[in-house]
């Protein structure tokens, strides 16, 4: 089940700061999510109000448990997995705060920016907002985008307040990369389809030739296409390995490859073990 809303031309604003709505999406997830970033000034918003699940950030692990709030800012590389007997339910706000906006710096934009990354459980009560966003979204009602611009403000405010609530860790800030609203199409391209990804297909879809799409990607994220591709289909077999009731031959066909013998010899050269001893290490 996936209900989402993309092409919304939505800005609302907090502390005089205006902030872009990119995206915005419910799913029940039954599927890993593989490894991926985002641009410049983009950030992901996720709340779980059901069900459970696995969250890799970098070389980190956390446990998914109902009420779990977390953000994901620019170039912070986190995959993540349902558990099969209660997967997670995820409400995901994409958001895009422009780069015009840093050098003013307002306290409440400060605030957010400087957590690259966050989790924790929330304590200011988003799913109520967010539910009324989502009906507020689905019918439409006259004013409905005003009611939507209101609600994100107070989403945006409450996730601040769980920062106060609980700070965590300080981490070094990430390095950003030149990105511009082509990169929506690019990560959903290679979180969703890491089975048969294409550099044709992308192409098109960004309207570009394979040479410029080529040129996007390193600009972008320092990866040629392959590179892409082999990550997103590498980090999602890492996931899947974890789960010991996958056999190889399930996994190699839920990746896209041939045979067996073809994802063992592609995870080993990522690696640098083959998958049943890294299989071992879990």
């Amino acid at each position: 089940m996936r209900t989402i809303y993309s092409d919304l031309n939505l800005q609302f604003s907090v502390d005089n700061a205006s902030i872009q709505l990119l995206s915005i999406m419910f799913e029940r997830f039954l599927r890993t999510i593989p490894a991926h970033s985002h641009g410049r000034g983009c950030y992901e918003i996720h709340y779980i109000p059901f069900g459970y699940g696995k969250l890799k950030v970098q070389e980190n692990y956390y446990d998914i448990v109902p009420n779990t709030l977390y953000i994901t800012g620019p170039h912070v590389e986190h995959a993540q997995t349902p558990i099969p007997d209660d997967p997670m339910q995820e409400y995901c706000i994409y958001i895009k705060i422009n780069k015009s906006v840093r050098a003013k710096a307002p306290a409440l934009i400060e605030a957010f920016m400087e957590e690259p990354f966050w989790f924790g459980q929330d304590s200011q009560e988003l799913h109520s907002l967010i539910k009324h966003l989502f009906w507020e979204l689905e019918n439409q009602r006259t004013g409905y985008q005003e009611q939507v611009k209101t609600l994100l403000s107070q989403i945006f405010i409450g996730i601040i307040r769980n920062y106060e609530q609980r700070k965590k860790p300080a981490q070094g800030r990430l390095s950003n990369a030149q990105v511009d609203n082509k990169s929506m199409i690019i990560e959903e391209y290679f979180l969703y389809e890491y089975k048969s990804l294409s550099l044709e297909e992308l192409a098109g879809r960004l309207f570009l030739s394979p040479r410029q799409t080529q040129r996007l990607l390193l600009e972008y994220y320092g990866k040629t296409f392959q590179e892409k591709k082999a990550q997103a289909r590498m980090s999602a077999a890492a996931i899947l390995l974890g789960d010991k009731t996958n056999s190889l031959s399930a996994i190699s066909e839920a990746l896209g490859y041939s045979s067996p013998e073809q994802f063992s010899t592609a995870f080993k050269k990522f690696y640098g073990m083959s998958p049943r001893d890294y299989r071992k290490t879990l």
